[in-house]
């Protein structure tokens, strides 16, 4: 499950093109340097154990595919990108136990949590708080996938009137805030299982998504402003020894409506697949390729 975003139109309100503003990049030297001075796990060798940790949303439980898992569950035949990956790491000679925190509804922090329920929208949990606690000490691999909820959610703010008529400095502030909730959620992550690969996948483009295909041009425009700038202002600069991001946001494949539910936001089965593929490939590589500077899957609006 997920809250579906709402955004009204404004009369008189619109949205500067996303090259008009930059978020100071220090941001992202912030954020960098806090996970920056971590031990570099070394790939795991064939016939090892492979202690897997999911942080996330309903994508780490599959919702949307054919055979979606409650938390804290390791399905053996799930269908979500976790489990996905861990039958591909198993097929390849490897040990894998999965923890499963995957949270649906979740949020990366209390303060989206807060603003969900300022909005009327039912959040069950945040990463921070409910998820990251969880993770287990012994934790060799921790995947973490944030963003496209938190999108929807700034979405829905702007269409309950909360950005007044400056849409796109109220995106902005958003993603500072989620800069930081992201730097603290890898924090805790680090003290809790400092042993942990981390691979985090970067958002896609929320706006090319097939659920707001049809959606008012204002609302394309502030989804596609928040969720690039998550992925190139927060998540992408995180990429270096120990931090393996997995780049969703120029993935085409993920902008084919073939690959999605009837939703038109959890990914199917064959979407799934896709995004397992990439994780399992992360986890076990030795030089994994840094996320693309810039992809047409940036500008689709």
């Amino acid at each position: 499950m997920h809250f579906k975003p709402y955004f009204r139109r404004r009369p008189g309100v619109r949205f500067p093109a996303a090259s008009n503003l930059r978020i100071n990049v220090l941001l992202a030297l912030a954020v960098l340097g806090s996970v920056g001075c971590a031990v570099t796990p070394a790939a795991p060798t064939v016939g090892s154990t492979i202690a897997y940790a999911a942080v996330g949303a309903s994508d780490v439980t599959g919702v949307g595919s054919s055979a979606p898992c409650v938390p804290y569950a390791d399905c053996l035949d799930g269908r979500g990108y976790v489990f996905v990956a861990a039958r591909t790491l198993r097929a390849q000679g490897y040990t894998v136990n999965v923890t499963n925190l995957g949270i649906p509804t979740g949020v990366i922090s209390r303060s989206y949590q807060d603003l969900g329920t300022q909005l009327g929208r039912t959040i069950l949990g945040n990463f921070i708080d409910q998820e990251a606690p969880f993770v287990p000490r012994d934790a060799t691999l921790i995947t973490v996938f944030a963003g496209a909820n938190e999108t929807n959610l700034i979405t829905s703010a702007l269409g309950a009137g909360m950005g007044g008529h400056d849409p796109a400095a109220y995106v902005d502030q958003q993603v500072v805030s989620f800069g930081n909730d992201f730097k603290r959620l890898l924090s805790a992550l680090r003290s809790q299982a400092p042993g942990a690969r981390l691979v985090l996948l970067n958002v896609p483009n929320v706006a090319g998504m097939p659920f707001l295909s049809g959606g008012p041009a204002g609302q394309r425009q502030a989804a596609q402003r928040a969720s690039v700038r998550m992925t190139t202002d927060v998540i992408n600069p995180l990429a270096g020894p120990g931090v393996d991001v997995i780049d969703l946001m120029c993935e085409a494949r993920l902008y084919d409506r073939g690959h999605y539910s009837n939703d038109g936001f959890h990914p199917n089965d064959a979407g799934y697949a896709v995004i397992g593929e990439m994780v399992a490939r992360a986890a076990t590589s030795t030089s994994h390729p840094a996320p693309a500077r810039s992809c047409a899957q940036m500008n689709q609006v």
